[in-house]
């Protein structure tokens, strides 16, 4: 949670932090943590049981950690994954402001919703093809 409230509100609507609390009570076995020095310093799930597809929940670093490649990490590791299981594509449900990091390894947007997560916050939803 640490790791959420330091990334809110620039990266993440503050009326999402129950959602993620939510979501980390569930337990997701398919949620990674980036760990430095003992530390959790990033996280990120593949997570779905489509034939098709799977998505890309609550990926986060945080911000001290930024700009070290964890991001790059994470998204070769879920292509990766996304290749092993053959899964054709992986959803992305982004932000305006994370949209550009994931257009970067291939992800194109499929849709926009101003404000979809919070004032001032739109939902940029994308896919990204992957070789399976």
């Amino acid at each position: 949670m640490s790791i959420f409230d330091a990334n809110c509100p620039k990266y993440f609507a503050t009326n999402e932090r129950s959602d993620y609390a939510q979501f980390l009570d569930s337990m997701p076995e398919e949620y990674d943590v980036f760990l430095s020095s003992g530390v959790i310093v990033g996280a990120f799930g593949l997570i779905g049981n489509d034939s098709e597809y799977k998505s890309i929940n609550w990926i986060l670093i945080s911000p001290d950690s930024q700009g070290l490649g964890i991001g790059s990490i994470f998204m070769k590791r879920a292509i990766s994954l996304a290749n092993n299981a053959e899964i054709k594509h992986i959803k992305i449900a982004a932000s305006h402001l994370s949209a550009p990091f994931f257009s970067k390894y291939g992800a194109v947007k499929v849709l926009e919703i101003k404000n979809g997560w919070g004032p001032d916050m739109h939902r940029i939803d994308m896919e990204l093809m992957v070789s399976a």
